[in-house]
């Protein structure tokens, strides 16, 4: 079961989230934390270098795994969400390099890569904490919907849905948004310890809605997170406001 929160503004959530966040990194120094990219979080990682800046957020023995990575772009490359998390979290806070992971999109394997990281997150002991967003045709991570869900790491075609959500880092060009990504797998996800879904804005009530209450099918990805033990939705109130009538 879905465990729902309801914030009275995506700014009231991201502060949350990040004192969470937080007090889990003082509870447990070498926390594995699970991250996304996209625009629902950047609130949340402003809010971490703030904390950080403040001396209330220790990220010295953590290790972070992202979601996903564009195939085909270098870490190094401006557009790709290796950069992305640069810009907006780390280098503004105190984690080790080495404990940064992320897949590589211009690895010559692709299957190879994914194999790799699938290792590298055992090796770490698993994801503590899972922070995911949620796509709007119900992807988490870039598991896109399908006739069936890849449990592991596993490279996946873009839906155009997904490619148009993710323009903004390819001056607003659909087009150039590759068509392919590697990403964490659903059984990768629901092998995280906790999970907390967060969504914002009233362009995802519907998805929360068939993501806390719909049926279970791979047609709708974030359907799975229902069987994970350990789960909750972080939603502002225009992101909840179909629920009540859903419930």
């Amino acid at each position: 079961m879905i465990r729902v929160r309801v914030f009275a503004s995506p700014e009231a959530l991201a502060r949350a989230l990040a004192n969470d966040i937080a007090r889990s990194l003082r509870e447990r120094r070498h926390l594995v934390l699970g991250l996304p990219t996209g625009r629902t979080p950047i609130p949340l990682y402003r809010e971490l270098v703030r904390l950080h800046a403040a001396g209330g957020a220790d990220f010295s023995g953590a290790a972070t795994f992202n979601l996903d990575e564009f195939l085909g772009l270098a870490p190094s490359d401006p557009r790709s969400y290796r950069t992305f998390m640069a810009r907006h979290l780390f280098d503004a806070v105190n984690l080790s390099p080495r404990r940064i992971h992320f897949l590589n999109g211009a690895a010559a394997d692709p299957r190879a890569e994914c194999a790799r990281y699938e290792r590298a997150i055992a090796r770490a002991g698993g994801i503590d904490l899972q922070i995911l967003g949620l796509g709007r045709n119900g992807h988490i991570g870039f598991n896109e919907p399908g006739r069936s869900l890849a449990a592991d790491s596993h490279r996946v075609r873009l839906t155009t849905t997904t490619r148009r959500a993710n323009a903004s880092l390819f001056e607003n060009r659909t087009r150039d948004v590759p068509a392919e990504a590697l990403s964490m797998g659903i059984g990768t996800i629901l092998r995280s310890r906790r999970i907390i879904l967060v969504a914002t804005g009233a362009g995802k009530g519907r998805a929360v809605v068939r993501t806390v209450c719909g049926t279970l099918t791979t047609r709708w990805p974030a359907s799975f997170l229902q069987v994970h033990a350990n789960v909750e939705a972080w939603l502002d109130r225009a992101a909840a406001s179909r629920l009540s009538a859903a419930l």
